[in-house]
C-alpha cells in the first residue's frame, strides 16, 4: 500500500513539475525570439538589452528547477527533494515580490532599467490587453509551484523506496548473520577407562 501511494505521488509531482518546465521552455523560446528580432533590427549589435537576458536567464533557471524536480520525484531522495523545495520556494518568493511591487508601487516601472528596444513596453501592453488570460495562466503556474512543494514534502515524509522487500514481507524479520563467520568448535576430549576402573582424561 505504501509503495502504491508513493508511486501515485511521484506521478502527480512529475505532472505538476512538467507545468513548471513548460513555463521555463516558453520563456526561453520567447527570449530567443526577442534576441533574433534585436539582431535583425540593429544589424547584429552584440549587446541585447537587460530584459532579453533576464528572460533567458530566468527561463533556463526554471527549466533546471523542473529537471531537478523530475530527478527528485523519480528517486524520492530526501536530499534531492529538499533542494528542489528550496529552489521552488525561492522562485515563488521572487515572483511574489515582483507581483507585490507591481500592484502596490505606482512607480514600479522606475525600478527596472530602460529598454531601448521597446520589448518590455510591448510585453506590458500585451499583459494589460489580455489581463484575464494572463491572470489565469499566472494562477495555474503559481498553483503548480505550491503543489510541487507540498507533494515534495509528503514524498520526503514517506521516505525513499529501497525496493528490497515486498509489502507482504514486512511482517517477517530477515535472518541475521552471525557476527563472526568462523565459529570456534568446542574441543571434546574422549575419556578412556583405565585398568583400575577410574576415568582419566587424556591430555
Amino acid at each position: 500500500m505504501g509503495r502504491l501511494v508513493r508511486s501515485c505521488l511521484q506521478s502527480v509531482l512529475k505532472l505538476v513539475n512538467s507545468v513548471i518546465g513548460l513555463t521555463g521552455l516558453a520563456m526561453i523560446l520567447y527570449s530567443l525570439w526577442m534576441m533574433r528580432v534585436w539582431y535583425k533590427q540593429f544589424n547584429g549589435d552584440p549587446t541585447p538589452p537587460w530584459f532579453i537576458y533576464s528572460f533567458l536567464g530566468l527561463g533556463v533557471s526554471v527549466c533546471l528547477i523542473a529537471f531537478s524536480g523530475h530527478v527528485a520525484a523519480e528517486t524520492s531522495n530526501g536530499h534531492c527533494l529538499s533542494c528542489y523545495m528550496v529552489f521552488v520556494f525561492l522562485l515563488v518568493m521572487m515572483e511574489a515580490a515582483i507581483t507585490a511591487d507591481v500592484f502596490l508601487n505606482k512607480y514600479w516601472e522606475e525600478d527596472f532599467p530602460n529598454d531601448p528596444t521597446g520589448r518590455f513596453d510591448s510585453f506590458k501592453n500585451f499583459v494589460r490587453s489580455n489581463f484575464e488570460m494572463c491572470k489565469w495562466i499566472g494562477l495555474v503556474i503559481a498553483t503548480a509551484q505550491i503543489l510541487s512543494i507540498l507533494l515534495a514534502i509528503v514524498l520526503k515524509a514517506l521516505g525513499q523506496d529501497h525496493g528490497n522487500f515486498d509489502d507482504s514481507d514486512d511482517d517477517y524479520t530477515p535472518a541475521r548473520l552471525p557476527l563472526l563467520r568462523n565459529h570456534v568448535q568446542p574441543y571434546y576430549v574422549e575419556p578412556h577407562l583405565s585398568f583400575n576402573g577410574s576415568w582419566n582424561v587424556n591430555k
